[in-house]
């Protein structure tokens, strides 16, 4: 599990491969995260786009970016948390993602980036 803390917004990252969706042979490998994003800052925010760096072990490189995440651009009262369950797949067996959140502050407007922590995505069997 992976954290970050910016301008009191936390953001933590848990990975899980997922074996169903992915194939070996293929050279597909699926894996799912969850985000939590906790605001522990005195000001309402709001989620307005995501972008995403992903990476895999052969050094190919995509970035993802957009408006929200999962169809929401939710609104984060002080002291609650907003909770997301998304996906990625790689060619590879290892990998990494991270990248930032645009946040708004709703009461001026202010817009300022998150940082989403740096996360491994590893198949189990490369864990021994």
């Amino acid at each position: 599990m992976e954290s970050a803390i910016t301008e009191g917004v936390k953001v933590t990252v848990l990975t899980e491969y997922q074996p169903y969706y992915s194939n070996v042979r293929q050279m597909n490998f699926v894996f799912s995260y969850r985000i939590k994003i906790e605001n522990e800052s005195d000001q309402t925010v709001q989620l307005i786009s995501r972008h995403w760096h992903i990476v895999d072990a052969n050094g190919y490189k995509r970035e993802v970016q957009g408006e929200g995440v999962i169809g929401e651009q939710p609104i984060i009262e002080p002291g609650e948390t907003h909770e997301y369950v998304s996906g990625c797949n790689l060619a590879t067996q290892i990998g990494k993602m991270y990248g930032t959140y645009e946040m708004e502050r709703v009461i001026d407007g202010k817009r300022f980036n998150v940082i989403i922590p740096e996360f491994l995505m590893m198949t189990p069997f490369l864990q021994n």
